[in-house]
């Protein structure tokens, strides 16, 4: 799949954001190390701590259906203000990625993008737990 068709993924399922505290609506789209996409909305809750990000919502609906190894995820807000997964999705994320793992933040006409390596510099992971 192409970079920009992955953008778009993540652009269109933000329509579907239930967002009527923040009014902010963020949609991902991450992609399988064989091309397949889940893409997921955030979903806000009145209690705030309740609330699902979008790029939870992605992952969770790859891993209810087998998938554990991904290539990168795109993330788009619908103020194209180049939004990157937050802190809590970041360690999300790392839990079934690699730090080269890219994250794909979209600008509009343009995006940028990084590895959840730049993004969460030393995760704490099983090894750390230990």
């Amino acid at each position: 799949m192409e970079t920009e068709d992955l953008i778009q993924a993540a652009r269109e399922i933000r329509a579907q954001a239930h967002v009527p505290y923040s009014e902010y609506r963020v949609g991902a789209a991450i992609e399988t190390v064989d091309g397949t996409v889940f893409s997921g909305c955030n979903i806000e809750n009145a209690n705030y701590s309740n609330s699902l990000h979008a790029e939870e919502v992605a992952i969770a609906q790859a891993i209810s259906t087998g998938h554990r190894n991904f290539s990168r995820i795109a993330v788009s807000s619908d103020r194209l203000d180049g939004v990157t997964p937050c802190g809590m999705c970041r360690q999300t994320l790392s839990e079934f990625c690699e730090a080269d793992f890219l994250v794909i933040c979209d600008l509009g006409e343009e995006h940028d993008e990084y590895t959840l390596g730049e993004l969460l510099p030393n995760t704490i992971t099983e090894e750390t737990l230990k």
